[in-house]
């Protein structure tokens, strides 16, 4: 049952996603990033704080580079979310968990010699990842249109960014940083990115019409990131990362009620694809190495 938490989550983040989209009406995206990790800022501090966990860390370059590489991912999710059909810019950035795939079969690949015996010990993984950027291709051709293929382009490195930050996360906890630390850190970080974006931008015209999504977006991707936490670290690791994709699900309902969305039948069938292909690349990659913690967005 802790695993459930995942779904609670993913509703969170799905939740997030309508905020940004409502938001991105009034405000550009260096102003969305920014609100969303001073907002993240206070509240993971008052966390923090409440569970006893302190903030200094001895390992400041590692918060660093996974800082840069997930305000990257973060940016460009927002970003999607404003352009596309609100399942689609989700769908393409949860492609993480086919990108982190790649990288092992890139990694073996690079590293094989003679010796290790056949070079393509990864085929079940390399289908699966050529499986799901066949869904990507058949979700992007009839949903997007040619106008919107470049957030389609940026969406879907918003799912390598969450893949690289997903493993630098990993790379945290083995090194021991509490959760909370680690999910404060990339608040600041991506505070710091938004300040920077916005000179680079300028600032929008205020718009109380927006202004009322800033708060709710900082607060549900907090929440969600708890939640996540919580299902790892009491749940059954494989079943906590399949059920993440309800994130998709809960997506493309608010993208159908709530801003008349349509996706034609292939686009459906795409999604599907990818999700299929995200739980399989799951569950080999959990044979190989079980007990991966959660990716925070």
């Amino acid at each position: 049952m802790q695993s459930l938490w995942m779904v609670l989550g993913a509703f969170f983040f799905a939740c997030m996603g309508v905020c940004v989209k409502l938001a991105s009406a009034d405000f550009n995206n260096a102003e969305l990033v920014f609100w969303r990790g001073i907002v993240g800022i206070v509240f993971m501090g008052i966390f923090a704080r409440s569970r006893g966990v302190t903030l200094g860390t001895r390992y400041p370059g590692m918060h660093v580079w996974r800082s840069m590489i997930g305000v990257t991912g973060l940016a460009g999710w927002f970003y999607a979310i404003a352009h596309l059909p609100l399942a689609t810019a989700m769908t393409l950035n949860y492609m993480s968990s086919i990108w982190v795939a790649v990288f092992i079969i890139s990694g073996a690949l690079i590293t094989w010699t003679p010796a290790k015996g056949r070079p393509f010990a990864q085929g079940p993984l390399m289908v699966t990842v050529l499986a799901g950027f066949a869904g990507v291709v058949l979700m992007l051709r009839p949903s997007v249109g040619e106008h919107q293929m470049f957030a389609a382009l940026i969406g879907l490195l918003s799912g390598l960014g969450s893949a690289m930050a997903y493993m630098q996360v990993s790379a945290l906890a083995r090194a021991g940083e509490p959760e909370e630390r680690t999910v404060f850190y990339f608040a600041v970080g991506t505070m710091v990115a938004g300040v920077l974006g916005m000179l680079l931008t300028g600032l929008s015209e205020w718009s109380w019409r927006g202004a009322i999504w800033l708060v709710p977006i900082g607060l549900l991707a907090s929440g969600g990131q708890l939640c996540m936490t919580r299902a790892y670290s009491q749940g059954s690791t494989l079943v906590v990362a399949n059920l993440q994709y309800s994130g998709i699900v809960f997506s493309a309902l608010f993208g159908v009620l709530l801003f008349g969305d349509v996706i034609p039948l292939p686009g459906w069938l795409g999604m599907a694809l990818i999700v299929g292909s995200g739980v399989l690349a799951t569950v080999l990659r959990n044979r190989a190495a079980p007990g991966s913690p959660a990716e925070d967005h």
